[in-house]
């Protein structure tokens, strides 16, 4: 007989892996179904990486009212997961002589719940941060926005969900809906599944997943940001998150520092492209790189280590949709752009109310462990003479894999044995560091396929990048040669 889950789950982004976690505190089968070769493939894996003050929207919008109440979580859902989160502080930041703007944003955020907002003055704002330029007249701060690792958070999520009896099928790609009498049949590539509720958190697909149910009242309009980012402690001389103020296509150009010391800077923001576009453009790059002199005038293009693009999942409605549909058990969880990371608590909140109000019987998972251990810790590297001889030595939990980042071949292990097959080096990439590094790979690489050739002897098939495949990036040479000629 086919197994009837209580919640499907389509998507394992961060909003699906969060919710998924959430509702693993019940008595519930819970199944994740995601198309990709990982957890965390789409926009968690390329975004800014920011914990919002949830000021920046309307409390007349979803995402104003949900973004604070998600921040408000953090703390102690790192406590729990271990992903890494630091309440840095943010500060949007002006030139002009008239605070005006800041003080609007300061209101919009007062009627969303905030307390830890304040307007700061030439003086103060050099004092918070002196490296920045002088020409910066006012800023706004808030206290309690931050930096977190959003692909950590996801592949933690996922984790600690199926520590808890959620399922998790990979590589599975949702072909078609059907609505039975008191269930769904979802048709993939893998076979059929049956479910009682399905949860549509399918980023920019979401709109084609609700069309299978006969849901049109939304369309996905793929908007893509560039993002470059720099050297482990490049940003170690940007205390706070830094946005300059926002524009009509969302927060605007930010910098900061990521929870590991590196500065990142971006994104800018196109309607051109597809859902599946995350190649790079040098003169893209260029205008961002411009408008982050403007505000900081630290940046080295030598530090550049690569540059990425995001998908950001707009929908026409340009607000989260997250509702019941007009067919009965089928829930939209879409539309969720920025500040979907740090409302994706409370959405999960959100959608468990509705789920109860549909009629799912939320009992409590007596054995629900709130707690994941971390893969890896942030550290102070040490010098390459001590770490020499860890690195040629035969296959020991304390081999050195990656010298870049000094990620041992125990903490690859580790992070291949917590319930998801990690079996490219993309996905080791994210779960422990390695490959990050100056030199990206280069020395490393070939020693993260030996360990995931033992680990996989039958199932490892090489593949290096295959989220990357095909796919155009700029590298530092060619946006260093690029800015030194437009110099001239």
């Amino acid at each position: 007989m086919t197994k009837t889950y209580d919640v499907a789950i389509i998507g394992a982004g961060i909003v699906g892996t969060t919710i998924a976690r959430q509702l693993s505190r019940y008595n519930l089968n819970v199944l994740i179904l995601e198309k990709s070769v990982d957890v965390a493939m789409g926009a968690t894996k390329a975004n800014s990486a920011i914990v919002h003050g949830g000021y920046a929207e309307p409390h007349t919008t979803l995402k104003g009212r949900l973004c604070h109440v998600g921040r408000q979580m953090f703390a102690q859902l790192d406590q729990e997961l271990n992903f890494g989160f630091e309440a840095t502080g943010s500060l949007v930041v002006t030139t002009a002589d008239d605070p005006a703007p800041l003080e609007d944003l300061l209101r919009q955020g007062e009627a969303n719940g905030l307390t830890d907002l304040r307007i700061v003055d030439q003086e103060e704002l050099r004092k918070m941060e002196p490296n920045l330029s002088e020409n910066l007249k006012w800023g706004l701060y808030c206290a309690g926005a931050g930096v977190c690792s959003p692909y950590e958070m996801a592949i933690a999520m996922a984790e600690n969900a199926i520590k808890n009896g959620a399922e998790l099928h990979l590589e599975t790609t949702v072909e078609s809906i059907s609505r039975n009498k008191e269930s769904f049949t979802i048709g993939t590539n893998q076979g059929k599944f049956t479910a009682r509720y399905i949860i549509n958190a399918a980023g920019v697909y979401s709109d084609k997943i609700a069309q299978m149910v006969g849901v049109d009242n939304f369309t996905i309009l793929p908007r893509s940001g560039q993002y470059l980012l720099f050297a482990r402690g490049s940003g170690e001389a940007v205390k706070h998150v830094i946005f300059g103020l926002p524009t009509a296509k969302g927060k605007g150009i930010l910098l900061t520092s990521t929870i590991y010391g590196n500065l990142l800077i971006g994104p800018d923001a196109s309607d051109e492209g597809d859902r599946e576009d995350t190649s790079t453009s040098v003169e893209r790059m260029a205008v961002i790189y411009d408008q982050c002199e403007e505000l900081y005038k630290g940046l080295d293009a030598r530090q550049f280590l690569r540059s990425f693009t995001g998908i950001r999942a707009r929908s026409s409605t340009d607000d989260f949709i997250i509702e019941e549909s007009e067919v009965a058990g089928f829930i939209n969880v879409a539309g969720i752009q920025s500040p979907g990371l740090t409302s994706a608590p409370a959405i999960a909140l959100m959608v468990e109310k509705i789920l109860e109000d549909a009629g799912l019987e939320l009992i409590p998972n007596p054995d629900f462990d709130p707690y994941r251990k971390p893969i890896i810790e942030r550290k102070t590297m040490r010098p390459l003479s001590e770490i020499k001889p860890l690195l040629d030595i035969p296959s020991a939990p304390e081999k050195i894999i990656c010298r870049c980042e000094q990620v041992t071949e125990g903490e690859i292990v580790d992070a291949c044995s917590r319930g998801i097959p990690v079996k490219t080096i993309d996905g080791v990439k994210r779960r422990t560091r390695a490959s990050m590094g100056w030199c990206q790979g280069t020395f490393c690489r070939p020693r993260i396929t030996e360990v995931l050739e033992r680990i996989y002897p039958e199932s490892f098939d090489s593949r290096f990048d295959i989220e990357h495949s095909g796919v155009s990036r700029v590298g530092k040479s060619e946006l260093v040669d690029f800015l030194k000629t437009r110099e001239k």
